[in-house]
């Protein structure tokens, strides 16, 4: 069945090479323009069958008139950890009255989780998931992390793959509390039977790379940890340079990841690495809010050349946000990124984190994930922070 989506104001497609759209700001904006969606199939994805102007809109089965809202694709949320119970809210308090953050806080939602049902956990995933879906977000990268035991963490990845096949094998979260006097055979543990028993249920494999925590793990650790992934044919992701200067930025263009996520701490050659790179910066804008940390220069890695991407990193001790319009406004405000670099990083470029290209954009032939903002244009995004104004299209 073919549906018509008429009314549009202002269609952001962030497609670059799609002819006749604006691209003064690189986000493919159609104005007054309609696009046609259908499953070719009853079981299979809706995608994109036809863009263009109003006035030009083919006949479909089915139609509905958006009434001069905008239209552009749905967030793509790169970096969170859904899969926990218990709550973290005086850590949070504590924070805000000056108390620092190095990682230790993990071990109290490893125990609540370790402790939670399949059925408790599966709820409290269902129910943040809606959440993300009731803000935009029609993608989202799950890791494990709160388990740190082998079964444990099979546990959260079979659970996270019931939402999303973006899932991350994350046991190099922290050293757990019953291994913090062998570190060495945790990273053993992680690398070889937790490894093999995950893998079947992860897409990615992800480390928190971070020698200013004594609770995380080295360069030549987590390097262990990435390499066994990569021979279990898991992409990489990597944790880095969100408590200090450190080792995970370089070791994740050695190695080729997908993304490098927090970059809260970055050297000249951090830059220069990752600009001549197929690795995303993904920045969690959130976390610095809630920690009270520096915000990363988003300005200075854009000018450089990097690729940047936003996420959530959705948690419950660094970032309780599960708002990928708050993290667009706070990129905005504090990070020096224009509303459409943030726009495009939260959508298209968070994607590309992925390794995806049939989401995070509007294109005749991709996913007909959608997000509709309740204003004229997508500057109401940032513009109106905290207002919820953008939603999941369903269709």
């Amino acid at each position: 069945m073919a549906i018509l989506i008429t009314g549009i104001s202002e269609l952001v497609t962030c497609d670059e090479t799609l002819e006749g759209a604006d691209q003064s700001q690189r986000l493919g904006i159609l104005r007054d323009a309609a696009v046609v969606v259908g499953a070719e199939f009853e079981d299979s994805p809706t995608t994109i069958r036809w863009i263009g102007p109003a006035v030009s809109a083919p006949e479909a089965d089915w139609s509905f008139d958006l009434g001069g809202q905008t239209l552009l694709p749905g967030f793509v949320d790169s970096h969170s950890h859904l899969v926990y119970a218990g709550d973290r809210s005086a850590e949070f308090a504590a924070r805000m009255t000056g108390e620092g953050y190095d990682g230790g806080g993990i071990a109290t939602t490893v125990e609540a989780t370790r402790d939670a049902s399949d059925g408790e956990l599966r709820s409290l995933l269902t129910a943040r998931i809606d959440e993300m879906r009731s803000q935009g977000t029609t993608t989202v990268e799950i890791k494990s992390g709160y388990g740190l035991e082998v079964e444990e963490e099979v546990r959260h990845l079979r659970l996270a793959h019931e939402v999303t096949e973006e899932t991350t094998f994350l046991g190099g979260h922290v050293v757990p509390p019953e291994w913090r006097h062998d570190r060495a055979g945790y990273v053993d543990l992680v690398a070889g039977e937790m490894m093999d028993a995950a893998a079947p249920y992860a897409r990615w494999v992800d480390v928190f790379c971070e020698p200013n925590s004594p609770h995380a793990f080295t360069g030549e650790e987590a390097r262990a940890i990435l390499e066994a992934g990569q021979d279990a044919g898991l992409g990489l992701r990597v944790h880095g340079n969100q408590l200090g200067h450190g080792p995970g930025v370089q070791l994740a263009v050695e190695l080729g990841a997908a993304s490098v996520d927090h970059c809260t701490f970055l050297s000249d050659a951090d830059v220069e690495a990752l600009s001549g790179s197929d690795t995303v910066a993904t920045l969690l804008p959130g976390v610095e809010f809630s920690t009270r940390s520096p915000y990363p220069d988003a300005r200075a890695l854009i000018d450089a050349g990097v690729t940047v991407a936003l996420a959530t990193d959705c948690n419950p001790g660094t970032c309780n946000s599960s708002s990928m319009p708050l993290m667009i406004a706070l990129a905005v405000r504090e990070m020096g990124m224009t509303p459409a670099e943030a726009v495009r990083a939260a959508t298209v470029v968070a994607a590309q984190s992925l390794r995806r290209e049939d989401i995070g954009v509007v294109r005749v032939g991709t996913r007909a994930d959608l997000a509709v903002v309740s204003a004229p244009s997508y500057l109401h995004i940032p513009y109106r922070i905290g207002v919820p104004i953008v939603k999941t299209l369903q269709v």
